[in-house]
């Protein structure tokens, strides 16, 4: 098996089983261990920690890699902090401060949205970094800088659950069609419509986003009450 291959296999299934709430936040992921399990050298299980890392699934503590669990208590404030700033990137225009988007940056995003749409990817939470890219591009194209570091660190501490977005073609369909939709509102100055779809597609991923994680917490705890 190429190491490309193995590096890929062991990322997806640690994904899963992060996602899932498989292991305790209090057990350490060794490479050691893991490469025993998955049958493989430590080198594509140090690998895929290190993306998982970066997908903000694992977090690096004193002891060494552990899986990261968000605080569900906070979720209500970082989304809020999240469609603040995401809207505020319309409100500047709106609110008549001489910004319009700049096409040469969120028209290529719009093309690139609709060959997706043409030929739709499986449902897969990795999905989530195409979601993140659209809407770092949309907020970039209004302008401030400081507002897009603003979401990129957002975006780092609630993407463990985000992925639970993009589990199911439906999801996956409907994102593309509302990505387009903002854009091209966007992009034909038909902001307030605009400003009112980025408002209820960031809500509607919330909902789904919170339901799904909360099941698999729900389950998590059934299983660990079962090998108990």
């Amino acid at each position: 098996m190429a190491a490309d291959t193995r590096r890929e296999r062991v990322y997806k299934a640690l994904r899963d089983r992060l996602m899932s709430g498989t292991p305790s936040p209090d057990e350490r992921l060794s490479e050691e261990r893991l490469a025993e399990q998955y049958e493989v050298s430590r080198t594509p299980v140090r690998e895929a920690l290190a993306r998982l890392v970066s997908d903000g699934l694992v977090e690096r503590r004193d002891q060494g890699l552990y899986p990261y669990r968000p605080r569900f208590d906070d979720l209500a404030d970082l989304y809020e902090l999240r469609t603040t700033l995401e809207l505020r990137g319309i409100r500047r225009a709106l609110d008549g401060e001489s910004v319009r988007h700049d096409p040469d940056v969120l028209g290529p995003a719009l093309d690139r949205w609709y060959e997706i749409r043409e030929d739709p990817p499986e449902p897969d939470a990795g999905f989530v970094t195409l979601d993140e890219r659209f809407h770092m591009t949309l907020l970039a194209a209004s302008g401030n800088r400081a507002l897009c570091d603003a979401l990129a660190s957002v975006n780092a501490k609630v993407r463990p659950v985000r992925m639970f977005d993009y589990l199911t073609p439906d999801r996956i369909v409907a994102t593309v069609d509302e990505h387009i939709e903002v854009a091209e509102l966007v992009l034909a100055d038909k902001l307030d419509d605009a400003h009112d779809l980025l408002l209820a597609h960031i809500d509607t991923s919330r909902s789904v986003v919170v339901r799904r994680a909360e099941e698999a917490r729900a389950f998590a705890r059934m299983a660990r009450a079962v090998r108990d």
